[in-house]
C-alpha cells in the first residue's frame, strides 16, 4: 500500500513520495482529481500518466491535491514523463484563456498536448535523406517520392510518413535506397534543431524600415510585455524589419514564435528566414508529419527550437522561454478557430505575451479595427511604413463601372478588364483574375421547376465543381455527383449553373485568351500543403500568365510578374448584415490589389463594381485608410458594437429541431444574470445556415457594455440549466461569423 501523505500543505514546487497531487487530466471532467505523488515525487507543473477507470490517462500536476476524503482510496501516479515540466507561465494561460473563452479547462489542456508520443522516452528510429544521384530507371512512383522529399525541406522522414506524402507503396521507397538515390539512416527521435545565428547580416534597409525596427529591437532587449502594431503598406517589408526584433530577442537567448496565417504562405517565408539566420526554423502546422510535431514540441519545451514558425494553434507550445510572438498578416479572419475550442490566435497571443514577459509585435498593412483603436488609444505602439521597399511604388486603383459595361450573357470579365489583361499579355507580364467563390458555380438550378440542389445534411445550396466533376457543401464538405437529371421534377437536361466560381472564370479566360497559362489558386484545388506551396512557388517564377484565385492569393503572397489585379466583383462582401462587412471588405480588397507592382514594375488594380459610390468602395478607391477607420469606428462606438462594446454569441445544435428551439427559449426566458450586468439578450432564432452536418441550429446573441463582466454573468446564466440530451451548447465570445 502507498504510504499516506508527508502533509496536507507539501511545500509549493516539489511534492515528495505519497504527497497528495491535484492532477489536471485530458478527460472531458469538470475538476482535477487528487493522486499519491510516485516514488522519487513529483514537480509542479510534471506531466504525468495516471489511472483513470481501467485506463492511463495524460495528466499534468496541477498543485497541491485537495483531499477531504478516505486517502486510503487514493490511488498514486503511474508515472512522471520524461519531459520538462509545464511552466507556471503556460498553466496561467490555458488558466486565463478557459476563462476568457468559457471553455473547460481540460480542452484547453488538449491543445497544449497535441503532438504525438509524449509518454515514450528518447529512442532511435529510422530516417531517409536524399543521398545520391536520380536513378537510372526513373518512374512515376520514384518521382513522387523525390518530390516530397523536397518539400520536406531536409526534414527527418521515417518510411510511413514519405510514403504516404508521395502516394507510394514502401518498397518503391526501398527500391530508392537500393539504387543509392536516398538512404536510411538511424536517428535520435528527438533532437535540437540547427542554431540560428542572429549576426548574419540581413538585407538593406531604408530609413522608414532602420527606424521601426530600431523600435522593435529595443522592445526585445527591454525584457518585458510589450505589443506593438507594425503598420506598413504591402510590400513595404514589414516581415525584414520584425525579423531583426526576432534576431535581437535570439541574441537575449530567447524563444521566438511568428504566426502566419496560411500554411501556403511558409514555404516563402522560411526561406526568407534561412537567408536570414543561415539555418531553417522549426515548423508547426497542418502539413507538418507526427514524428515532427513530437520533435518540435520536445525541442521547444528544452530550448532545442529557437525560432517556431507556425499557425494559430503553435500559440500552445510549451516555450521555455518565449520572449517575442509576431502575428503576421494579424487582421486575417483565419486566426479565429470557428471549431472545438473557440478562441482567437490574436488576443491569445497578446495574452500569452503579458504572461510570458515577452514583446508581441501585430502586423498588418490593413490591421483590424481592433488593433487600430488599441494604437489609438496608446494600449499599443504604433510604427508605420508608408513606401514600398525598393523601386516598386503602389499600385494605381480604379474602378470600372459595370452599369456601363457591354457585358455578354453568362460572362464576368469586362471589356475594360479584358483590354487591361490582353496589355500584359502581350508585355510578358502576369495578371490575377480575384474572385472570392471557390468551385464551378455557386447555384445549380433546375430551369424546368426552379429548385436548386441543396446538401442533404444541411441547408445549403451545394457547389459545383467541374473539377471535380462533384457537388459540394461548403458548410459540411460532403459531396455528391452532379445529376443528369433534376432531382425534385426529374427533368433531363435542364439543369444549369448559375453565377461564377473560380473554375468557370478560368473557362471564360481560357475562351478569351487562347493559349495563355492559366492557373487557379483555390485551396480546394490541391490534395495537399505541399502541392498548393509548389504551384505557389512555380507562379512566382513565372509558371502562369493569368491567375485565377480566391482569398487565399490576398494573403502575403509575393509574384513580382504580377502587374495587374482584376477583382470580378468588388460589391460581393458588402452584401448582407455582418457587422464586420465594410472592414473585411476594405481589407480583402486592399491586401489583394497589393499583390500588383511589388517588383520593378509598376502595378494597377482594377475593381469590377455596380457600387462605385459606395463608402467603402471609394475609400478603397481614395486610400484615406485612416479616414476610413476613424468613420468605421465612429459608427462602432454609436451603435455599442465591438471593439467598444461586448458581444458573445451562443448557438444551440440538434438533431431535434422542436427539442432545440424549446431550449432556446427556456434559455430566453431565464436571463435575469445577464440583465443584471445590463446585458441585452437577443434570439433565439434560427442561424442564418439553420442545418449543418444534419444539425438544426439556434443562435442567441449577447451584448453587453465594455467593461461588463461578460464571461461570469454567462457562466451564471448557463449554470442554471442542463441542456437536454443530445443539445450542443457552444459559447463563441467576440464571435467574427455569425453563420
Amino acid at each position: 500500500m502507498t504510504a499516506p501523505p508527508e502533509s496536507p500543505a507539501a511545500p509549493p514546487g516539489h511534492y515528495g513520495r505519497g504527497a497528495l497531487v491535484a492532477v489536471l487530466t485530458t478527460q472531458p471532467l469538470a475538476t482535477t482529481l487528487d493522486y499519491l505523488a510516485p516514488e522519487g515525487g513529483c514537480h509542479l507543473g510534471a506531466f504525468v500518466e495516471v489511472p483513470l477507470g481501467p485506463r492511463q490517462v495524460l495528466g499534468v500536476v496541477w498543485g497541491p491535491g485537495k483531499g477531504g476524503f478516505d486517502l486510503a482510496k487514493v490511488r498514486p501516479v503511474t508515472r512522471v514523463l520524461d519531459v520538462p515540466p509545464m511552466r507556471a507561465e503556460m498553466q496561467a494561460f490555458l488558466a486565463r484563456a478557459a476563462d476568457y473563452t468559457l471553455t473547460p479547462l481540460p480542452a484547453m489542456l488538449r491543445l497544449a498536448t497535441r503532438a504525438p508520443g509524449l509518454a515514450g522516452g528518447a529512442m532511435m528510429r529510422k530516417v531517409y535523406r536524399r543521398a545520391g544521384p536520380e536513378p537510372a530507371r526513373m518512374t512515376e512512383g520514384r518521382a513522387r517520392v523525390l518530390d516530397a522529399l523536397d518539400a520536406f525541406g531536409g526534414a527527418a522522414v521515417t518510411l510511413s510518413e514519405l510514403a504516404e506524402a508521395a502516394g507510394v507503396s514502401p518498397s518503391v521507397i526501398k527500391g530508392l535506397v537500393k539504387a543509392g538515390t536516398i538512404a536510411g539512416e538511424d536517428s535520435p527521435r528527438d533532437t535540437p534543431y540547427p542554431r540560428l545565428d542572429p549576426d548574419r547580416p540581413g538585407v538593406a534597409l531604408t530609413e522608414d524600415q532602420e527606424r521601426a525596427a530600431e523600435a522593435l529591437r529595443q522592445a526585445a532587449r527591454a525584457g518585458g510585455f510589450s505589443a506593438t502594431l507594425l503598420k506598413g503598406v504591402t510590400g513595404s517589408g514589414k516581415t525584414e524589419v520584425y525579423l531583426e526584433a526576432v534576431a535581437e530577442t535570439l541574441r537575449a537567448g530567447r524563444q521566438a514564435l511568428v504566426l502566419l496565417p496560411e500554411i501556403a504562405l511558409t514555404a516563402e517565408f522560411i526561406a526568407r528566414v534561412e537567408a536570414r539566420f543561415g539555418a531553417r526554423p522549426a515548423e508547426w502546422h497542418s502539413g507538418v508529419t507526427m514524428t515532427e510535431r513530437r520533435r518540435l514540441w520536445r525541442m521547444v519545451a528544452e530550448g532545442g527550437a529557437e525560432l517556431v514558425v507556425g499557425a494559430r494553434s503553435a500559440l500552445f507550445l510549451p516555450f521555455r522561454d518565449l520572449g517575442l510572438i509576431v502575428v503576421d498578416e494579424e487582421h486575417d479572419s483565419s486566426y479565429k478557430q470557428e471549431d472545438g475550442v473557440i478562441y482567437n490566435a490574436r488576443d491569445m497571443a497578446v495574452l500569452r505575451a503579458s504572461l510570458a514577459g515577452a514583446a508581441v509585435v501585430l502586423a498588418s498593412a490593413t490591421p483590424s479595427l481592433e488593433t487600430w483603436v488599441n494604437a489609438q488609444t496608446g494600449k499599443y505602439a504604433r510604427l508605420d511604413l508608408t513606401t514600398r521597399y525598393g523601386a516598386a511604388v503602389m499600385p494605381a486603383i480604379s474602378a470600372i463601372d459595370m452599369r456601363s459595361e457591354d457585358m455578354p450573357a453568362a460572362h464576368w470579365i469586362s471589356p475594360s478588364l479584358a483590354q487591361a489583361v490582353g496589355r500584359r499579355l502581350e508585355a510578358g507580364e502576369q495578371s490575377l483574375l480575384f474572385l472570392n467563390r471557390r468551385g464551378y458555380a455557386p447555384v445549380t438550378l433546375c430551369r424546368a421547376c426552379g429548385a436548386q440542389i441543396g446538401c442533404d445534411h444541411c441547408d445549403a445550396r451545394m457547389v459545383e465543381h467541374r473539377f471535380l466533376k462533384r457537388l459540394m457543401c461548403h458548410q459540411c464538405g460532403a459531396t455528391k455527383p452532379v445529376p443528369s437529371a433534376c432531382p425534385s421534377c426529374g427533368a433531363e437536361g435542364r439543369l444549369a449553373p448559375v453565377g461564377p466560381g473560380v473554375e468557370r472564370l478560368a473557362e471564360e479566360a481560357a475562351a478569351l485568351w487562347h493559349g495563355a497559362r492559366i492557373a487557379i489558386l483555390s485551396s480546394d484545388r490541391f490534395a495537399s500543403a505541399r502541392a498548393l506551396k509548389a504551384q505557389i512557388e512555380a507562379i512566382a517564377q513565372g509558371a502562369a500568365d493569368i491567375i485565377i484565385g480566391t482569398q487565399l492569393v490576398a494573403k502575403g503572397h509575393n509574384f513580382p510578374l504580377l502587374t495587374l489585379v482584376g477583382v470580378i466583383d468588388a460589391d460581393l462582401g458588402l452584401q448582407g448584415s455582418d457587422l464586420r462587412a465594410a472592414e473585411r471588405t476594405f481589407q480583402l480588397m486592399r491586401q489583394v490589389a497589393g499583390r500588383a507592382g511589388r517588383a520593378e514594375r509598376p502595378g494597377e488594380a482594377l475593381l469590377q463594381t455596380f457600387q462605385p459610390e459606395h463608402p467603402v468602395i471609394r475609400a478603397i478607391l481614395s486610400g484615406e485608410e485612416e479616414r476610413f477607420w476613424q468613420a468605421e469606428a465612429e459608427e462602432r462606438r454609436a451603435a455599442g458594437a465591438p471593439p467598444f462594446g461586448r458581444l458573445a454569441g451562443i448557438i444551440l445544435s440538434s438533431t431535434d429541431l422542436a427539442q432545440v428551439s424549446d431550449f432556446g427559449r427556456e434559455l430566453a426566458m431565464m436571463d435575469a444574470p445577464l440583465r443584471a450586468i445590463g446585458a441585452r439578450l437577443f434570439g433565439p432564432a434560427p442561424a442564418p445556415i439553420a442545418r449543418i452536418r444534419g444539425r438544426h441550429r439556434v443562435r442567441l446573441l449577447i451584448k453587453a457594455e465594455k467593461t461588463a463582466p461578460l464571461q461570469a454573468a454567462i457562466a451564471r446564466w448557463l449554470g442554471q440549466f442542463r441542456p437536454p440530451s443530445g443539445v450542443r451548447v457552444t459559447v463563441d465570445i467576440d464571435p467574427q461569423s455569425f453563420y
